[in-house]
């Protein structure tokens, strides 16, 4: 299954727009964005996003960006795990 990511539109403007750009140009996660995630304390302080319902943040852009991909890769190293031991 692919990971799904999730903005909110007040967010964008504080960097997480690059990092939705450039998820949706690699095409290796479902991007979607939303009016309001529910997360308003957190979304006016820094760049937001949920991964597979997890909040992921960053200092900037970048660091969201990285944040994104080391969960992800968390993820699926784990969902390896658990297939090798049969499940």
């Amino acid at each position: 299954m692919r990971p799904m990511v999730e903005f909110c539109v007040s967010n964008l403007s504080l960097g997480s727009e690059t990092v939705k750009k450039i998820l949706e140009e690699e095409n290796e996660v479902d991007v979607l964005e939303y009016g309001c995630l529910g997360n308003c304390g957190q979304c006016f302080v820094q760049p937001y996003a949920l991964v597979n319902g997890r909040l992921i943040v960053g200092e900037d852009a970048q660091d969201l960006l990285t944040a994104i991909r080391t969960y992800i890769e968390k993820v699926r190293a784990e969902d390896e795990a658990w297939r090798e031991l049969g499940f």
